[in-house]
């Protein structure tokens, strides 16, 4: 029987996954197709917004730590972030040598409120699921959340599936996003939060002792090693994808929605696999299969076999997004979740600013074949630091249990 908070989380996943569905999903192509963006620009659609993020994350961590109560905070963040999407609807209007410049603006600017909400939103919920519920909860979260980004995005791909080219039809989307962006923040305003005691006495605005939890201090290692082979390929893919596939608008939609149909039947199965041996065992099998999504792409421009290589992907992404959560709650201390959340975003941003802009270097050095099986070796090394990890934390835990005996 789920709580009422867990009710009104899934409601505001669901038409945050639509919001960002319905703008998101297609800023490759409208930059690419109405912009005119060059791969440099490409790119940076993947890493600037990081770059916006690692710089607010401190500040935002610091302003959430000094509050009794975050819902209204991280509510309002997101209104704001929302309502930049009336800058996109206008950028079209921007002179033409500077309208990708300003796409990618609004983008940046977009991160500064919606860092503020990440973060709070991550407390926010590590605070209202129970420990024993959390598996069960966001496999089932993910799952349902994965239905509504699906269907969303293929009703766009049907609609649109000749407005590739159509510059008002990207003005409508954007404005639906802002619709479902409204709606979000109604939905985080409903829940019921628990009034948090504010430690003053504590002077720093960090906490250091988390780099000697041994769980925690292995978990970033392996989780941002896996984080920038992973980010440094989207943005190569998105320009195989658009510029050497050519696929539309609809293509990009079946691609998404191929994607997400296989993690709404694969949740349950990584919490099941997870539960079992363990979220790190599992991320090992979940890299490794992330590990032959670039190797798959090169070998064909076939719509229909790419479509099929999607669908693969979202048996490993699901296995991802589960457990990488999961285990960042894990190996995070009660007492200093918040710090250790916090610290993950940084380094997480910062990775993802970095590596989008290597991969295009990359891509513009050894050409797009070379670079995309690149990658696919980097993944198999990431899944090796996630076996390195299970390896170490489990003869960890078995030296501090000799030792209390």
């Amino acid at each position: 029987m789920r709580t009422h908070n867990e009710k009104i989380s899934i409601y505001h996943g669901m038409v945050s996954t639509i919001a960002i569905n319905l703008a998101g999903n297609f800023y490759p192509i409208f930059a690419i197709s109405i912009l005119g963006a060059t791969n440099y620009q490409v790119g940076l659609i993947s890493s600037l917004p990081p770059l916006i993020a690692l710089l607010m994350t401190i500040p935002a961590a610091i302003l959430l730590n000094r509050l009794e109560t975050q819902k209204k905070t991280v509510a309002i963040a997101v209104m704001w972030a929302r309502l930049l999407f009336l800058l996109l609807i206008g950028v079209v209007y921007v002179s033409s040598p500077y309208q990708a410049w300003a796409f990618l603006i609004i983008i940046a600017l977009m991160n500064v409120p919606a860092t503020i909400s990440n973060i709070g939103w991550q407390t926010l919920i590590s605070c209202m699921i129970n420990d024993e519920r959390r598996g069960a909860f966001f496999s089932d979260r993910n799952r349902l959340l994965t239905i509504a980004g699906m269907i969303s995005t293929l009703v766009i791909g049907i609609i649109m599936k000749n407005q590739t080219s159509n510059a008002a039809a990207y003005q409508w989307l954007f404005f639906a996003a802002l619709i479902f962006g409204l709606l979000e923040v109604f939905f985080l305003m409903k829940h019921k939060e628990t009034v948090q005691s504010v430690v003053t006495t504590k002077k720093s605005s960090m906490d250091w002792s988390i780099f000697r939890d041994h769980g925690y201090k292995w978990f970033l290692i392996a989780a941002l090693c896996f984080n920038f082979t992973w980010q440094m390929s989207w943005g190569i893919f998105n320009i195989y994808h658009v510029r050497i596939a050519e696929a539309t608008i609809l293509w990009i939609s079946i691609f998404s929605v191929a994607c997400q149909l296989v993690q709404i039947f694969t949740f349950p199965l990584w919490k099941k696999w997870a539960e079992e041996k363990s979220n790190t065992l599992m991320l090992v099998w979940a890299a490794l299969g992330m590990a032959l999504v670039p190797f798959l792409t090169i070998l064909s421009t076939n719509l229909f076999y790419l479509t099929c290589v999607q669908a693969l992907s979202g048996f490993f992404i699901s296995g991802v997004v589960l457990l990488l959560f999961n285990l960042l709650l894990e190996q995070s201390p009660a007492v200093t979740r918040t710090y250790c959340i916090t610290t993950y975003n940084v380094l997480l941003s910062f990775v993802a600013f970095i590596a989008p802009q290597i991969g295009i270097l990359l891509l513009e050095g050894l050409g797009l074949q070379t670079s995309m099986e690149l990658n696919s070796i980097m993944r198999i090394g990431s899944a090796l630091v996630f076996l390195l990890m299970y390896s170490r934390t489990r003869k960890y835990t078995k030296v501090l249990l000799l030792k209390r005996q």
